[in-house]
């Protein structure tokens, strides 16, 4: 994944997050927000490194993603994406993914506290979720994009 030439523009259906070689526990550690946050941030590495089997890895300059998936809009739009992910940002922990597989939502009614869009489940702590259920999700989501023709899913998400 090569960055753009000087004076040549991606395509604008092209994907704008992509795997960088940045090095994850040290953004954890720098980003822009509070000491707790960074702490949950730790621990939220681990378990999805854990329920995923994969290695962490920066997907632009703020996303920690865990594997990958390929979409494909209706549009013709496509490109890679983690197939889980988060990222700790100075409002909240965004968690990635956890909404898309059609089994997920009684797995997020026993979450806990968090708000959420088509995409992303937003945390304020990890104190204020079931951590086990957070596991569960994981490993759902993980499989659900994994496994899943996520072309009609994606095209239906925009």
């Amino acid at each position: 994944m090569s960055a753009p030439q000087a004076g040549v523009s991606k395509p604008s259906n092209a994907n704008t997050t992509e795997a960088t070689a940045a090095d994850v526990v040290d953004f954890i550690n720098t980003v822009d927000t509070s000491a707790v946050r960074r702490a949950d941030a730790h621990v939220l590495l681990r378990m999805m490194q854990e329920e995923t089997g994969q290695p962490p890895v920066m997907w632009g300059p703020t996303i920690i993603g865990f594997g990958a998936y390929h979409y494909k809009y209706a549009s013709g739009r496509e490109g890679d994406a983690p197939a889980a992910g988060f990222s700790p940002r100075k409002a909240n922990l965004v968690i990635y993914g956890l909404t898309y597989p059609p089994a997920a939502r009684p797995l997020l009614e026993k979450l806990g506290k968090f708000k959420s869009s088509v995409a992303c489940v937003y945390v304020n702590k990890l104190a204020d979720i079931d951590l086990d259920v957070l596991r569960q999700l994981i490993s759902m989501s993980y499989r659900h994009a994994t496994t899943s023709d996520m072309q009609s899913l994606q095209s239906q998400k925009h």
